[in-house]
């Protein structure tokens, strides 16, 4: 593993997947030309706001959703996780699916999300996931790379369900991603904490893409894509405009941190 700057990108999706995608593609050329060489794309990257409308056309953003991200790794060569984005199942219901993909443009890693966000929000809101979409039942598997380091899976809700990251880091875990469509309700107070709970147990790097602002009257995201040190500390933060958070994801501070705090070596029960 070597020392490479690491992108997470917070974009602003609506219920239109060209768009989605242009906005997209112009965002992961900014996080190149800054120097990236791996690049995450937040949940619902390729479309979010209406989501009737999103089972509708699940094939067709699958579809579009990976051709993009296979030619988007191709074109600039690095490494691209696309977040979160609808499969179709033969139940009818979609996966939430997230997919990296390496610089050629091949299939690393692919996770469904597990957990699914069926909550009532204080604010009134209700959210109920698990009415369009099936819950995967597989734990993601960790991607181990030669020079990027050891990577592990997961999609918003899942942070608060520690011993998914658990699993990961048991395998041996860099990197973690958690690619998020966080409510502002919510993230305005669980996000940050919540990441740097799943950095500092882990000893791990997290890498959070995000969306933010308003996707439709009724849905709005926290924004702040940031990428958290194994120590907890925030190297970067998007804030709530669209645009790229940017950090170096470095192999010397992951040993140091390990060094110094061994807690994973200290597991009475695992």
């Amino acid at each position: 593993m070597k020392s490479y700057l690491a992108a997470a990108v917070q974009m602003n999706s609506q219920p239109n997947l060209q768009k989605n995608l242009a906005q997209a593609e112009e965002l992961i050329e900014l996080a190149v030309k800054r120097g990236a060489e791996l690049v995450t794309l937040p949940e619902n990257f390729s479309f979010l706001g209406d989501e009737v409308a999103k089972q509708q056309q699940a094939a067709t953003i699958a579809q579009e959703s990976e051709k993009f991200l296979k030619t988007m790794a191709q074109r600039f060569q690095v490494m691209i996780l696309g977040g979160g984005y609808p499969v179709p199942t033969a139940s009818g219901k979609i996966y939430n699916t997230a997919l990296l993909v390496d610089r050629n443009g091949q299939e690393s890693s692919r996770y469904e999300k597990a957990h699914l966000f069926d909550v009532l929000i204080p604010d009134g809101e209700t959210y109920q996931e698990s009415a369009m979409v099936s819950a995967g039942q597989n734990l993601p598997q960790l991607c181990r790379t030669n020079d990027l380091g050891n990577m592990g899976l997961s999609v918003c809700y899942d942070v608060r369900f520690p011993e998914l990251y658990r699993h990961l880091s048991n395998q041996g875990a860099d990197v973690l991603f958690v690619p998020a469509a966080f409510t502002a309700y919510t993230g305005k107070d669980h996000w940050q904490v919540l990441l740097q709970a799943r950095a500092i147990e882990n000893t791990c790097y997290v890498i959070a893409p995000a969306q933010t602002g308003k996707h439709n009257p009724t849905r709005q995201s926290n924004g702040h894509a940031m990428i958290v040190d194994p120590w907890g500390v925030v190297l970067a933060d998007a804030g709530e405009d669209t645009g790229v958070a940017i950090a170096e994801i470095n192999p010397a501070r992951l040993a140091q941190v390990r060094r110094q705090m061994p807690s994973l070596k200290h597991r009475v029960f695992s």
